[in-house]
């Protein structure tokens, strides 16, 4: 509360209630915000060009090729669909598996899905993963089941 220092009656000592607000703690906080806001909105207003598919799809296309699930169990043990593999033998068995479902063509154009133990060795994971980016499939996904 402020109190008025001069004028009006009363003795020396007398001091009068002032009723007015001291607007400048307002304005200073009105002014840190300004700051604030004038920094921040353009940051929030940055765009990044991405390049979306169609919301519709088009309806000329053909419809996507099945993958080819390659499983890795814990022992390391690797197989295409139920056939056991090896390795080393990865790349021909995944491309006798594309003959064998009419899916031969480019690697670009075949999809891969690798699921693994949850026990799977690290390195025996990405041995697989390493092999099949040599043997040129690059579109590989990962399956991941929730356990509830």
């Amino acid at each position: 509360m402020a109190a008025k220092l001069a004028g009006g009656g009363g003795g020396r000592y007398s001091l009068g209630q002032n009723s007015e607000i001291n607007v400048t703690p307002f304005v200073d906080i009105l002014l840190v915000l300004l700051i604030i806001f004038m920094v921040a909105v353009p940051m929030a207003v940055t765009s990044i060009k991405i390049d979306l598919p169609p919301a519709v799809p088009n309806p000329t296309q053909e419809k996507p090729k099945e993958p080819v699930f390659i499983s890795i169990q814990k022992s390391g043990a690797i197989f295409i669909a139920d056939k056991q593999t090896s390795l080393d033998g990865l790349e021909a068995d995944l491309n006798a598996k594309f003959n064998a479902t009419g899916q031969a063509g480019p690697k670009d154009d075949q999809r891969v899905m690798i699921r693994a133990d949850a026990d799977v060795l690290y390195a025996d994971f990405m041995g697989v993963l390493n092999q099949l980016q040599t043997s040129g499939w690059f579109k590989v996904g990962l399956i991941n089941e929730d356990i509830h």
